[in-house]
């Protein structure tokens, strides 16, 4: 169409040439007697303004393009279909179909399919386990791929093959994708995606269980590229463990409870480390707290750790029954045993103000051992967050409460260590193992 529109002066004088039918701002239509009379002068040889302009058409008011698409329009239809071509087939109207009021018969069956797709719906969210409304009041988005289920569905049990439009319409699904989803090839293309999934689950799962240890998404990409030499991308293994329900245990927040107020003979020494965590120099900052842990019937255990601040390495553990100072000084006695510890040159040992850490019997075991002492501020956790992180890693990952006796404990907590340190990948240590980081950076030193 032509972007020139008559003015209403054009449309008046265009109107009174009795070769025009019927003329708006934006088209003009002509009889098809001119259109007989346009092919007949064209094959003697004349051209479309030529024949316009002796027939009483101001091309200038027309314009030339609509002229010559005209012409080009005519012959091309002259051409396939002959002298019934130039017909025109349309009728007073615009030829757009009249919109029917449908009967109330019509009425009460496009209500009653509405009413049977709204029931499956809710069907589906119920065993979806989900009311109208989720969290917050939001409601809850069914898929396209379950719309067309639904529709289907309700299409077969009530025999409403008729009501596919609208049951689409009513859903905000297309009908197109309605039957794309359910064409052959597409039905293929969807079994072949199962396919590879499940292929993708039982890889997956290898690394998710490896070691007996539940992972989430980051540590299955990081089992799988350091034990499997596979390399997945972590969007693929969080769709495949969302649509299997692979399930990672979450962590809760379990706040550590304070100890006793200190007496006076207890030392409270300031925080060296102000939180500079990864100092890059392994055996430099170790870091140690206390646990609790419920095993069994009931029964209650403790945990002592040190743990390497700029590897994350666990250097030293021991495992009580009660929480006397034997609990932690044990452990300094145990991380001096342990041949792969290598204190650095200004080395230090940070802790909260527990009472067992501000002990004159611990600060003397630790001068000892040549080491310095730092404590967190009072009440503020986060001065010594990365073991805080690692117990509750551990308490998750880790098989505590299955166990029956102390000796059973101890040896889970021995697996759980190993584990750990050996074959635990952790995304902050450029995807190592908290070894293969100490090694790491012993060997760029």
């Amino acid at each position: 169409m032509s972007k020139k529109h008559f003015t209403e002066e054009e449309i008046n004088k265009l109107s009174t040439n009795p070769y025009v039918k019927s003329v708006s701002p934006k088209s003009i239509t002509y009889t098809d007697e001119f259109k007989r009379i346009f092919i007949a002068e064209y094959a003697n040889g004349k051209l479309p303004r030529q024949i316009f302009e002796e027939n009483g058409f101001d091309v200038e008011i027309i314009g030339i393009v609509r002229v010559n698409r005209a012409a080009i329009r005519w012959r091309t239809a002259y051409n396939e279909s002959g002298i019934l071509g130039l017909r025109d087939m349309r009728k007073d109207n615009s030829g757009r179909p009249t919109k029917k009021e449908p009967t109330l018969e019509e009425k009460n069956a496009r209500l009653e399919a509405q009413i049977q797709l709204l029931k499956a719906e809710n069907e589906l969210l119920k065993k979806l386990g989900h009311d109208r409304k989720g969290v917050g009041g939001k409601r809850v988005n069914v898929s396209a791929e379950q719309k067309f289920l639904l529709i289907r569905s309700v299409i077969e049990k009530y025999d409403l093959k008729n009501m596919v439009s609208f049951l689409c319409e009513t859903s905000g699904v297309s009908r197109s994708g309605y039957y794309h989803y359910f064409s052959s090839k597409s039905q293929e293309k969807r079994n072949q995606q199962e396919t590879e999934d499940l292929k993708l689950k039982e890889t997956i799962l290898k690394a998710f269980h490896f070691k007996r240890r539940k992972k989430g998404a980051r540590q299955i990409k990081m089992t799988l590229e350091g034990q499997f030499q596979i390399t997945y991308n972590l969007k693929r293994i969080r769709r495949i463990m969302k649509k299997y329900k692979i399930v990672c245990p979450i962590r809760k927040a379990n706040p550590y409870q304070k100890m006793l107020k200190a007496t006076q003979e207890h030392t409270v020494l300031p925080n060296l480390l102000n939180r500079d965590f990864k100092q890059a120099i392994p055996g430099k900052v170790l870091l140690t707290d206390i646990t609790y842990l419920y095993y069994g019937n009931g029964q209650k255990a403790y945990l002592s750790t040190i743990k390497d601040s700029s590897t994350n390495e666990i250097l030293a553990y021991n495992v009580s029954s009660r929480m006397t100072l034997d609990l932690v000084t044990d452990t300094l006695v145990k991380l001096l045993k342990n041949k792969r510890v290598k204190v650095a040159e200004g080395a230090f040992i940070h802790s909260d103000q527990g009472v067992h850490y501000t002990s004159p019997t611990f600060q003397k075991h630790v001068k000892k051992l040549g080491l310095g002492q730092s404590m967190s501020r009072r009440g503020n956790c986060w001065d010594n967050a990365p073991i805080e992180s690692f117990f509750g890693h551990f308490k998750d990952e880790s098989s505590i409460k299955p166990c029956n006796t102390l000796q059973e404990l101890k040896r889970e907590i021995r697996s759980y260590m190993t584990y750990y340190n050996n074959f635990r990948y952790q995304w902050n240590l450029k995807k190592m193992t908290p070894v293969q980081y100490r090694n790491h950076l012993l060997h760029v030193a």
